[in-house]
């Protein structure tokens, strides 16, 4: 793969420490499976291997990575719902390049999904031309994960209308799928499984029927529950993204990314850190992956326009964009954390202060 690339995927990123796993692998492998569940628990959420340290790609309950890899030692397939910023997508790509070393198979769910992208369509010049036929064939991710005995990924599931995310559920009940044009049936091959995302800010994901949510295994992944996590999650992400963007920028310090965190806690839970002052709510997310696209913007401003250093000025610049998403009642919440909470907090907080009431004017 040329290095010439915006985004890697999980298993060229991490190519070195999977090779490591399957070369150093002791334990069984189920069919269809690169290395054992013990592996890809190392892999998700870091250890040793040999001589090599394996990073932790997810940050949180430990026990809730294990539920989801057990799932998809069964037949049943994995739904991953939580809060935007979760790592819901993350840990989807990563439990499919660890299981698979591929994580490419995937439906992105949209208000435009149709059932087509889900089972199989045609390539209707050939279509026309020969008539129905493999070769005219034009298979879906999921197709090809059932073919190969792989896993397939469905994004933002509860993005789709009910009558396309249906459609599912005689995929994952038959571990078949039927092509009726040609009168033929493709069985999966061991080893297949969905892992699907879904977004609780998403009105769809209370639409799903109790036939599909019966054939997942449902698990919530939460928002980090304090705000140390939330900053080695957010350190660690900004660190890989600006090791592979060309950003001219230094990593923000830990005071830094303690303030981001700080102000995305509060203004998410309406209330300071130590409970005493409530708050306004704004009506962003205000999510762990909001924090890491923030700081990474800071850091190419700072690069691009300023000395290398993340400033208060780059940092506010940055703030205003994310907090203030309704310019009517958002811009009012801010502007209260500014002279509520903000000023008060003394010289430390000064200089973001100054930048940040500076822009909200």
């Amino acid at each position: 793969m040329s290095e010439n690339v915006l985004r890697k995927s999980a298993e060229e990123l991490y190519q070195d420490e999977l090779n490591a796993l399957i070369a150093n692998e002791t334990n069984p492998i189920p069919e269809g499976w690169k290395m054992s569940p013990k592996s890809v628990l190392t892999y998700i959420t870091g250890g040793k291997c040999g001589n090599m340290e394996i990073t932790p790609k997810y940050i949180g309950n430990r026990r809730l990575v294990e539920v989801a890899i057990a799932t998809l030692v069964t037949d049943r397939a994995l739904l991953l719902i939580g809060e935007p910023g979760t790592a819901k997508s993350w840990l989807s790509e990563h439990l499919a390049a660890a299981i698979n070393g591929d994580s490419s198979k995937v439906v992105q769910g949209t208000a435009g999904t149709t059932e087509e992208q889900i089972r199989y369509s045609w390539n209707y010049a050939m279509l026309i031309s020969k008539g129905p036929s493999m070769d005219a064939l034009v298979k879906s991710p999921v197709y090809n994960a059932m073919e190969s005995g792989t896993i397939a990924r469905f994004e933002e599931i509860s993005r789709c209308a009910s009558e396309v995310q249906d459609s599912l559920i005689s995929i994952l009940s038959e571990k078949r799928i039927s092509v009726a044009e040609l009168g033929v049936e493709v069985p999966a091959k061991k080893g297949f499984s969905v892992i699907a995302t879904a977004n609780t800010r998403d009105k769809g994901v209370n639409s799903m029927s109790a036939a599909l949510k019966r054939r997942f295994n449902i698990i919530v992944l939460p928002v980090p529950n304090n705000a140390k996590m939330e900053m080695d999650i957010i350190k660690r992400r900004v660190g890989q993204l600006s090791s592979s963007l060309t950003l001219g920028s230094n990593i923000p310090d830990d005071k830094i990314v303690e303030k981001v965190v700080t102000v995305f806690r509060e203004l998410r839970n309406g209330k300071t850190e130590d409970g005493k002052q409530k708050l306004k709510t704004t009506s962003g997310v205000l999510s762990t992956a909001e924090a890491i696209s923030l700081l990474t913007n800071s850091m190419a401003l700072a690069g691009s326009f300023g000395t290398g250093a993340v400033t208060a000025e780059d940092l506010a610049a940055s703030l205003q964009g994310a907090i203030v998403k309704d310019e009517e009642n958002d811009k009012i919440a801010w502007t209260e954390y500014l002279e509520n909470v903000m000023k008060k907090r003394g010289s430390e907080w000064g200089d973001l202060y100054k930048a940040c009431k500076e822009l909200n004017k």
